[in-house]
């Protein structure tokens, strides 16, 4: 019997993905919202996006077997007032705000994990005295701030003195109520005690600074059990916070990646999350053979997908299609055709620059061809303002995307550089 799967801001790539998930034969994918409405824009009105996918699932002449999604705000706080409408399978809004919410999220891990969080406070950044409150907190200089619902790496400072407070708090203002807002929504369908509802979505968090070798483990739970099944590493740049690749599977020692899973079946039974994948970012301070948990996020990482379908056969959106349907999740291990995989960001570390040139699809294909099974995703396009693109961290713009494997991770370097030898992209009005 047809199963129907509605896939909020279901693009053309993940619809390609999809078809080769096990399982799926007798399952017909519907788009739910567009991805211009929920991932190509920074304007989130969710009333009038739930109003317009409710208007879809009731005019559908048909079983509406799982609604999914895979991207983060506005899709993950969204699914799960949907499925409690429609009778899909998900986690509670309650339980997705403990990890989703900074401020609460950090407050119910300090209850069963409080060794494994930094030091942390909220804010409010339009608060003027705001420095001093955090200095209150016993938080000094360096710490980080981030929103108190980030999205990505975006709107995310070091602080090390006031003056890099006063610019990032000058950013913050200018620029949070395009999530903040839209997530007061989101919060004002919930129930939370009101020590948590005090900090409003405009809010900011203030951290210690952790640090260490970064990672992330993917996972899920069904009906109550927590299931880690891979952990990639998250290799950054020299000297900046900025991402360069991705590496799956991580190269961590093993005694670390299992406190990490120990840590992670901890914390989301504690949270009481169900049926619907997550990923938990971590730190491994390995000096002093700390490990720091950094954030949960409530969906499946979209930028593992291939690097799960390279070494283990399949994309981790097996996770999202199974849990939303009711069932295990068939998630193989090892049995792709690459021993290693990893996704490259292609980054220019300027405050702004106009797109002057830009690959034409021929020379990515080309690009492309240099080592079998590449796959290149270009974001720019030519006269186009960095500062346009979304989702940006505060300190570089994400210009590509290129995805390949190999059979170890000296080979897959060498195969990056390859690549990138024959993509060119310049850049005027340079803002340094």
């Amino acid at each position: 019997m047809t199963k129907n799967v509605f896939v909020i801001g279901l693009n053309d790539m993940n619809a390609e993905r999809l078809t080769r998930l096990r399982g799926v034969e007798d399952v017909v994918f519907h788009p739910l919202l567009t991805p211009a409405q929920v991932s190509e824009t920074q304007d989130f009105d969710i009333p009038a996006m739930l109003a317009e996918a409710e208007g879809v699932l009731d005019s559908f002449d048909g079983s509406i077997d799982a609604i999914v999604g895979y991207i983060d705000f506005p899709v993950s706080t969204m699914l799960p007032l949907l499925c409690k409408k429609y009778g899909t399978k998900n986690a509670s809004l309650e339980s997705l705000l403990k990890c989703e919410h900074k401020f609460w999220s950090r407050k119910v891990m300090s209850e069963v994990i409080p060794e494994h969080i930094p030091k942390f406070t909220a804010f409010d950044p339009f608060d003027d005295n705001a420095l001093a409150k955090i200095g209150e907190a016993d938080l000094r200089f360096p710490f980080f701030v981030k929103p108190i619902k980030s999205s990505g790496s975006r709107l995310g400072f070091r602080i090390d003195s006031p003056e890099d407070f006063d610019y990032a708090t000058e950013k913050l203002r200018a620029e949070i109520r395009s999530i903040g807002e839209p997530f007061d929504y989101v919060l004002s369908q919930a129930e939370m005690p009101d020590d948590i509802r005090a900090v409003e979505g405009h809010y900011c968090m203030a951290e210690q600074v952790i640090g260490g070798r970064q990672c992330t483990v993917e996972g899920y739970v069904y009906n109550g059990e927590v299931v880690p099944y891979g952990t990639v590493d998250s290799i950054r740049y020299p000297q900046v916070l900025s991402f360069f690749y991705y590496l799956y599977p991580s190269t961590l020692p093993k005694r670390v990646q299992d406190i990490m899973n120990d840590i992670t079946r901890t914390i989301m039974t504690h949270i009481g999350y169900d049926n619907a994948g997550f990923n938990i970012e971590y730190y491994w301070d390995e000096v002093s053979n700390k490990i720091w948990l950094l954030e949960i996020n409530t969906r499946i990482a979209q930028s593992h997908c291939d690097l799960f379908e390279m070494v283990d056969g399949v994309s981790h959106q097996q996770v999202t299609i199974d849990l939303g349907l009711g069932r295990r999740p068939d998630m193989p291990q090892g049995e792709g055709p690459q021993n290693v995989a990893g996704e490259f960001f292609y980054r220019v570390f300027f405050n702004d620059a106009t797109v002057s040139r830009v690959p034409s699809k021929a020379e990515i294909a080309v690009a492309a061809e240099q080592v079998d099974g590449t796959r290149i995703s270009s974001y720019v396009a030519k006269n186009s303002l960095l500062s346009e693109l979304p989702e940006q961290d505060a300190y570089s713009f994400a210009v590509a995307s290129v995805w390949m494997g190999a059979s170890k991770q000296s080979k897959l370097l060498w195969n990056y550089e390859q690549v990138m030898k024959k993509l060119n992209y310049e850049f005027t009005d340079i803002v340094e």
